[in-house]
């Protein structure tokens, strides 16, 4: 037995115990003929899978056109459930190969900031210049809503009580008793999430995302991020010399815009976004609570025995706390006086009830800040009388949790397509200044006028008028904004993004809008938000440079960046660029774009902050986060680095609180690994880039050649593909397109990239790529090949690039695809496309090979090859199950057990990939 092999038996072990729970749970609660049925069925699917076995494949499409219309769902269910509990058993394995690295002390991993911060001291960067990027450093996940998400929080509940009971099963010597009432006890989980309903019933709202969001507060970012935060200040405190031994201020948290992103989503209204904040603010404020409540059962201390400051003792004389029995006890007495002030805040913030009376009445505290100091008191008076262990305890966690989430957890951002803000600037133009049609002017003319009304302090808008719907809703937004902050602080609201950005005037009418509601006030130059354009298309991204150096070359703009400390957020847009452009001609014109904007801001003297907006499959952006932001070019990142986070990759990665932490750890890590230490793939040799133009060229046009100029090909993507049926799922708050056609331009990235990973064809993440290599090859030869092998041994981006695709077109699967190609009901459509795409596949796994000298996909990627080796028995039938219910469906069958079969294969097989878009 090999070392890899042995130290993943643990990994097989688990994998096999939990199946065969499953199995004696579907023998028992539907009887052995199903068992047999969905065993029969892994077999064959195994055989096609591995050999395309004829035979096998036929097998197969007997058994299933023979299944009952009720004994579907039963399959779908049952094979969704082999992928779930396959996860679990995976994300166990990983956090048990970390654990077992920790106790035998070996070196720190990379992606670990104690392995970033020792490359940093190795590299001669002492404690002032990591604490100078502490201080300066923003790291933000933004959470996302997800119009393709497909679990439900009910199934998730049940995954995290059998993934906590394998955790106690690794980390427990049990008796052989002990041993029997745990593996029951996982037994009992199973039958649970057996017995749970996979599908919603009703459409999601705005507000159940908001609730899915926060549960991952719960788990992973309350207690986690506090920890991550004084584990590493300890680190630096013991491996950094010279390390100050400042608290590091909150440069590390998350975000949001669910409840504020309204880009198509018809449903985020002003009540929606003052709801959602009021949501986050009872998360943070009830934890705050119960902490608190906690941390006075802690601190006992009697003032006979142990010295306290005058400070504190002020604090408790403060306090409602009057009992004889806590006299000597003042951190205790202070704390209740802490506790009914917070109490008090609660109610006032938002109609919260403490769980635990409050001893008598307090004032509210104004702010998260007042209520920071008071447990400053408590800090200090326990350092200076020798109780620094109490401090290190739930008191540090606490103050670090109130320094991170406020009283409004996350910061909220908003976001609006710029044409919405377009034509509502335009309305209120043509009441206040009647005869400008401001929709018809050219932008410099708009750009004039902009300018003008933004250096006059009078707003637009006038009382009495009867504005459209629109307008009305867009300023009730603002205003609802500027009345979060002036109630939770600024940290509340601090980004509003312009989607479709394409010009100067689309970021200049968004102030407009702002200056209305008072969050920008031209007398004072002051701007009470960051505004965000967001570049989306091929073309938007090869002009953005310009349009920011014209932006910033404005002197009324420029002084409003000034009350911004100098520093402009700009969002770049991974999907809708890869649905217009391409897998490899968007990956290269973000890059390329991230390069001439890092060279208009350092012109301009201001702070550039990137916010990538990647979803978590490779053809909207995705793949590891660590290598994503190690590959950015040279002086892109900064130590600032904003990163959406969205749908299932929000649960794949925070819903379990260990390897929520690491991936914290891993996007701080990367971010100082980026910004402090100096890597040879962040400036490429000239020919490195003249190559990839050349190939981002051609690839565009093979790209735009199938998707957009073939005929029919349109109508391919809707019956070859399960679109229809995920617009009609209730995943989501928003609609699948941006208006109601089939058309791709209008479609959104998200359900795009999942429908095409639904059919295993996964071609957003590699299309274009093969013929770009070809005609590469055709025209430079071998010298042409080696100048790419070269370029991914020495160029971060492109090797990272080529991974990516290596993972994508792993997790496709050809004959499957094949599979689906018959939906398409034109013969003649399908011989037309389908051979094309297969083609195109072929040649980009004989390119991607070549270049890298591989053997076979994943050759270095032993772990994801193991993972997919364990869980596509399970996934593989559902495609073909999946395949055999749409035929039956889209023929007319009106029985429910169809829909609601495929609906069931949706999830499994989303959940078997671990990425749905």
């Amino acid at each position: 037995m090999t070392e890899s092999t042995e130290k993943d038996a643990p990994l097989r072990d688990d994998i096999r115990l939990l199946g065969r729970l499953l199995g004696d749970t579907l023998r028992d609660q539907e009887g052995a003929e199903s068992f047999d049925t969905v065993e029969r069925i892994r077999q064959l699917a195994i055989r096609f899978h591995r050999n395309d076995d004829p035979a096998a494949r036929q097998g197969l499409e007997s058994l299933f056109a023979d299944l009952p219309n009720n004994r579907t769902t039963l399959v779908a269910r049952a094979f969704s459930y082999f992928s779930h509990l396959a996860n679990i058993a995976e994300d166990q394995h990983h956090i048990r190969r970390a654990r077992a690295h920790a106790l035998a002390g070996s070196r720190s991993r990379e992606g670990s900031l104690a392995h970033t911060v020792q490359r940093a001291t190795e590299a001669g960067i002492g404690g002032k210049a990591l604490s100078n990027f502490f201080a300066r450093a923003e790291v933000c996940p933004v959470l996302t809503a997800h119009p393709t998400e497909v679990q439900r929080k009910s199934i998730l509940d049940c995954q995290w009580k059998i993934a906590r009971l394998l955790d106690e099963r690794d980390r427990t010597e049990l008796t052989p008793e002990e041993r029997e009432v745990h593996e029951e006890a996982i037994r009992r989980a199973v039958l649970t999430l057996w017995q749970t309903r996979m599908l919603r019933r009703a459409k999601l709202s705005v507000m159940d995302e908001v609730a899915n969001a926060l549960s991952f507060y719960d788990t992973t970012f309350l207690r986690e991020l506090p920890r991550l935060y004084n584990a590493l200040e300890d680190h630096l405190t013991k491996q950094v010399a010279d390390w100050p031994g400042d608290e590091l201020k909150p440069f590390l948290h998350p975000g949001s815009w669910i409840g504020g992103d309204r880009d198509g989503n018809p449903f985020v209204t002003a009540e929606i976004l003052e709801s959602a904040m009021r949501a986050q603010s009872r998360k943070s404020l009830g934890f705050l609570l119960d902490q608190l409540h906690n941390l006075g059962a802690d601190l006992s201390p009697t003032s006979v025995l142990v010295k306290i400051s005058d400070e504190l003792q002020a604090l408790a004389a403060r306090s409602p706390d009057h009992s004889p029995h806590r006299d000597d006890e003042p951190y205790r007495r202070a704390i209740a006086g802490m506790y009914a002030r917070l109490s008090a805040s609660a109610r006032q913030l938002d109609g919260l009830e403490a769980p635990r009376h409050a001893l008598g009445e307090a004032a509210p505290y104004a702010s998260a800040a007042e209520f920071a100091a008071d447990l400053d008191i408590l800090h200090h008076s326990l350092l200076a009388n020798h109780s620094r262990l109490l401090a290190r305890g739930r008191l540090r966690r606490l103050r670090r949790a109130v320094a991170v989430f406020g009283f409004h957890l996350a910061p909220l951002d908003l976001r609006q397509n710029s044409e919405v803000h377009a034509r509502t600037v335009a309305e209120l133009l043509a009441v206040a200044r009647p005869g400008i049609d401001y929709l018809r002017l050219d932008e410099e003319a708009r750009i004039r006028l902009l300018q003008e009304e933004l250096a006059t302090p009078r707003p637009l808008a006038a009382p009495g008028i009867a504005y459209s719907d629109e307008t009305r809703d867009e300023l009730a937004i603002f205003r609802t904004a500027r009345s979060i902050q002036q109630r939770f602080g600024k940290a509340a609201i601090q980004n509003v993004i312009i989607s479709k950005t394409d010009g100067v005037s689309d970021i200049l009418e968004l102030a407009i809008l702002l200056k209305e509601v008072g969050l920008l006030r031209p007398s004072e130059s002051a701007l009470d938000v960051n505004i965000v354009p967001l570049f989306e298309t091929i073309g938007d991204l090869e002009h953005s440079d310009i349009i920011m150096d014209r932006l910033l070359g404005l002197p009324v703009y420029s002084r409003l960046l000034g009350s911004r400390g100098a520093l402009q957020e700009v969002m770049l847009g991974y999907s809708d660029s890869n649905k217009d452009g391409g897998f490899l001609t968007s990956g290269w014109s973000l890059y390329r774009a991230e390069i001439k904007l890092t060279e208009v801001f350092a012109r301009h003297g201001v702070t550039l902050r990137l916010f990538h907006g990647r979803g978590g499959s490779v053809g909207r952006g995705g793949g590891p986060s660590y290598q994503a932001i190690l590959a950015q070019p040279q002086g892109a990142v900064q130590g600032q680095i904003r990163i959406t986070e969205q749908g299932e990759v929000i649960a794949s990665k925070y819903a379990n609180p260990d390897l929520g932490r690491r991936n914290l750890e891993i996007l701080a890590a990367a971010t100082l690994e980026a910004t402090l230490l100096p890597h040879q793939h962040d400036n490429p040799r000239p020919e490195f880039l003249a190559a990839m133009d050349t190939l981002s060229a051609t690839a565009f046009k093979a790209y735009r050649r199938m998707v957009y100029e073939t005929p029919g090909f349109e109508r391919y993507f809707w019956e070859s593909t399960v679109i229809s049926e995920i617009a009609a799922l209730n995943i989501g708050s928003r609609p699948a397109s941006r208006k109601k056609t089939t058309a791709i331009e209008d479609l959104r990235a998200i359900p795009w990239v999942f429908s095409w990973a639904q059919c295993r064809l996964m071609l957003p993440g590699w299309f274009g790529f093969g013929a770009a290599i070809s005609a590469w090859k055709e025209e430079r030869g071998v010298a042409g090949m080696a100048l790419l092998a070269e370029m991914n041994r020495e160029w971060g981006f492109f090797r990272t690039l080529l991974s990516n695709m290596d993972m994508v077109l792993a997790k496709s699967d050809i004959a499957i695809a094949e599979r689906y190609s018959r939906l398409v009901k034109d013969p003649a459509l399908r011989d037309a496309i389908f051979p094309r795409l297969k083609e195109e596949w072929q040649a980009a796994i004989a390119a991607l090979l070549e270049i890298t000298g591989q053997t076979e996909l994943l050759a270095d990627n032993p772990l994801l090859k193991r993972s997919i080796r364990n869980r596509f028995p399970y996934l593989d039938p559902l495609n073909h199950l999946q395949v055999e219910l749409l035929r039956r469906h889209r023929a007319g069958a009106v029985d429910e057990a169809v829909k609601r079969g495929i609906h069931l294969t949706i999830n499994g097989v989303a959940a078997g990939l671990r990425n749905s878009g």
